[in-house]
């Protein structure tokens, strides 16, 4: 058991170096097709193609709503730790949807220009988003059907106890050793339950950080 939660805390520390890497490898190949353009423009029936335009910026539109969706649960703990499925690495569906998001994030155009006269990534990018939204809409209504059941009666007041000391972690109205002692007390709790992201932990953490360098 403590092998796997070492696992999923490391997927969590992975995943925002990945999302480093991805931009940069976007930057890269925005850079490539943008210098290869100045060598071969696109034929001018693919250049002024405003269908393909509007279908890849709907795409981008999707994933930036689903994305704002996912943010929602990463940056608020007391909702993440009302719907923990959508943070269990042992669970398919939730594999799935991150997964399915990590494809989507890399396969991602800086500007919807960036795809033009590509019609192969304009595909691949069109399914990954369909796939990232609607692996996304499975986990979280999954999650919601299932809210805390897969725990017991001890472990749900383990629960309730860290969302409780975690909102104090975040209060900003708190003393720094109020929010310290409060957020060491809630990773005690969550121990070998649920591991957060680590989006989640950098938020509190940085407010904490935040407040002892303000005193």
């Amino acid at each position: 058991m403590g092998l796997v939660f070492r696992l999923i805390e490391l997927f969590w520390l992975i995943l925002p170096i990945a999302g480093v890497i991805i931009a940069g490898w976007r930057a890269w190949s925005a850079y490539e097709k943008r210098r290869a353009g100045q060598v071969a423009e696109a034929p001018p029936h693919i250049r002024n193609d405003v269908a393909y335009k509007r279908e890849v910026s709907r795409a981008i539109d999707a994933h930036n709503q689903t994305d704002r969706r996912w943010l929602d649960y990463e940056m608020d703990v007391a909702k993440l730790l009302d719907f923990p499925m959508m943070t269990e690495m042992r669970e398919p569906l939730t594999v799935r949807f991150h997964t399915a998001k990590l494809r989507a994030d890399m396969l991602r155009p800086a500007t919807v220009e960036d795809l033009l006269g590509d019609r192969d990534a304009q595909a691949e990018y069109l399914e990954a988003v369909q796939h990232y939204v609607t692996a996304f809409d499975t986990a979280e209504a999954e999650a919601m059907r299932r809210r805390r059941s897969d725990f017991s009666a001890e472990d749900n007041q383990r629960l309730t106890r860290a969302q409780r000391l975690l909102r104090l972690a975040s209060d900003s109205a708190a003393t720094q050793e109020e929010r310290r002692h409060a957020y060491d007390r809630a990773r005690k709790e969550l121990d070998g339950l649920i591991v957060l992201p680590a989006g989640t932990l950098a938020s509190i953490e940085g407010g904490i950080a935040g407040e002892i360098e303000g005193s």
